[in-house]
Order: structure tokens, then sequence, then C-alpha cells
């Protein structure tokens, strides 16, 4: 297993290397520049920012130089937050992203498991018929579109629950965004779950554990329910690593300071050095995740061998 993470590891030099020159090459393509605003800058002043931010080099050379910076360890400096380099700013929301996000595929998974079951177990009765629609409700309403719904009811017009910011990460604090991420999720996860868990029970293995008298719960618990898990295991990968990332509008929407918001605003400021640390720390985040995937399902499944 060791050889297979490192093999991993070396092959996704190759895709980080493609991410990032796609990304630097893209981002200088839009429209406008760092320095570009409602006011005219002097040309001079224009030309000074440039040559210090070694904007005014070739766009080759500018690419040598971000890859020579990257292997250091260095993002560069933010251009629109002066006194702060962009490896600090997303060392800084980083941890929020990471609590909101880890929180949320926690939430999503648990719930969502246990939705599954419920309804495999009792298939095509009402509890099915009402677990499976309301998980249609949740993947078909975006978390875009809950996030406000959510913070109309709960925050505005009952006034249970703060609308925005995140505090110290208190509960209070944290239900609204959390839920709002965790829904589409749970609506997979259980659907998932669901599918899998009928196929699983009408398997032999399943089959001779009852013939052989062994109590029902343990027959799911045991048997049933570690077979179910592979799909879903092999969804949590890339979901939580989507989750993390994809909290850019719900950090936004409820004031969050996490690295999400750190990117809508780079992206609105043209702040290159911003938008690609966050889009590199992404896809290595995504990269991680799939790896972690792979490595948990050959402990589930004894037939799959990573030797």
């Amino acid at each position: 297993m060791l050889l297979y993470t490192i093999k991993r590891l070396l092959g996704a030099i190759p895709t980080l290397f493609v991410i990032i020159a796609i990304s630097f090459f893209m981002i200088r393509m839009a429209p406008g520049g760092p320095f570009s605003k409602e006011r005219v800058v002097a040309p001079e002043i224009l030309e000074n920012l440039n040559r210090v931010y070694h904007l005014d080099e070739p766009l080759i050379d500018q690419f040598v130089r971000y890859l020579g910076g990257i292997l250091q360890g260095d993002f560069g400096p933010s251009f629109k937050y002066k006194d702060f380099s962009v490896t600090e700013l997303i060392w800084t929301g980083f941890p929020v992203s990471l609590q909101l996000g880890g929180a949320a595929i926690i939430l999503s998974t648990v719930l969502g498991i246990a939705f599954g079951v419920i309804a495999a177990l009792r298939q095509n009765s009402r509890t099915d018929v009402a677990v499976m629609a309301t998980a249609m409700v949740g993947i078909a309403i975006p978390n875009f579109v809950m996030a406000p719904l959510l913070t109309l009811v709960l925050g505005v017009y009952l006034r249970w629950l703060p609308v925005a910011g995140w505090g110290d990460g208190g509960l209070r604090q944290a239900f609204l965004p959390v839920v709002a991420l965790a829904l589409p999720q749970i609506a997979y996860v259980a659907r998932l779950t669901r599918g899998s868990m009928i196929e699983v029970l009408r398997s032999n293995y399943v089959r001779t554990a009852r013939a052989k008298g062994l109590p029902e719960r343990l027959t799911i618990l045991r048997h049933a329910l570690k077979g179910a898990l592979l799909p879903v295991v092999s969804y949590l990968g890339p979901a939580t690593a989507a989750v993390i990332t994809g909290s850019v509008v719900i950090e936004q929407i409820f004031s969050i300071p996490g690295i999400g918001r750190y990117f809508v605003q780079g992206a609105i400021n043209r702040d290159y050095t911003l938008v690609m640390g966050t889009v590199i720390f992404y896809g290595v985040l995504i990269i991680l995740a799939n790896l972690v995937v792979d490595l948990i399902y050959g402990v589930l499944d004894p037939k799959v061998r990573y030797d």
C-alpha cells in the first residue's frame, strides 16, 4: 500500500502542473488587471507597480518565476491585501473552511447513511417513498437557494439563529451554514446507500447469515452495511473535497471568513496570486481526498489489493 501511495503522489505531479499552467494563463486572459480601477492610475505609478510585481516581464518568464516560488512553498504576495502573503491568507481561512466543510460532510454522511438504510429496510413502503421524495427535493434545490430560505425562516422570521458571521464557530453560528451546505449531500448519500443496501440484502452471504440464525440487527450491521458502504465511500472522496471547496457560496452568503470568500474577492479584484493559490490548494485537496478514498476502499473490500 505504501508503494501504491507513493506512485499515486508522484502521478499527481503532472496533474498539478496542468492545473497550474491552465489557471495561470487563463486568469491573465481575462479583461482588466489587478491594478485596473475606476479611477485611472497615472502611467508612471502603473509602470512601477508592474515592475515591483514582475508583471512587465514576458508571460513565460512570469510562469517560470511562479513555479519556482511554488516549489519553495511560496504562493507570492497578494496584490490587494498588502500586508499579507497568499500563503498567510490561505492558512488563515482554511481552518474555518475545514471546520465548516468537515461538519457538513460528517452530518451528511451520518444522516444520509441512516436514511438510506431505513429506506432500504422498508422498501416500497411509505417511509421509503417519503425518504426518497425528500432526497429528490434536496438534490433539486441548490444550497445557494436553500441558504437564503433557511436564513429567512429561522433567522429573520423566527429569530432563532444568527443570520451571518462565524464568531467562535459555536453551534448557533454554525448551524445554518452547515445545514445549508450538507442538505444536498445528505440526499445523494441517502440515495446511494438505499440502492446499494437493497442489492446487498439480496446477496448470497446475507442470506447465509440469516439462515444461520444470526439476529437481523447483527446481519445488517456486520455484513450488509459494510458491503453497502463501498459506493458511498467512493462518492465521499470527491464529495468531501467538493463540500470544502464548494463552501464558496455559503461563506459569501453567511459572511464567513473562510478560504472560499478570499477566492471570490480575489476573482473580483483580479488578484492573480490569491486566485492561483486557492485553485492550487483546492486541487491538492481533491487529489488527496481521492487517494484516501482509494485506500479506505481497499480496507473495506478484501478483494481490492494495491500490492
